[in-house]
């Protein structure tokens, strides 16, 4: 499985000290297991079948598409809780 990031989830992880990009990074490792592991919630008001990763405060908004037979993990944003539902 190969995982992409959007400019602005890396732009996040940039501004980040190592270890909350450790933590953040872990938690997005943990997804690419079957099945994926973590607190993960579906989003409402989305048709794209995007879901939400709760690491601590943070939360990372993701969706799993597929690229010429290979299965890839789309991380869309990473924010604050406060900050990402806006």
């Amino acid at each position: 499985m190969r995982i992409d990031y959007s400019r602005d989830s890396l732009k996040f992880l940039d501004r980040q000290t190592k270890q909350t990009v450790g933590r953040i990074r872990a938690a997005i490792s943990g997804l690419t297991l079957s099945p994926p592991q973590g607190d993960i919630a579906p989003m409402k008001g989305y048709t794209d079948k995007r879901k939400r990763l709760r690491v601590g405060s943070w939360r990372v908004i993701f969706r799993f598409t597929k690229e010429n037979q290979i299965e890839v993990l789309l991380i869309i944003d990473i924010d604050n809780r406060g900050d990402i539902y806006k």
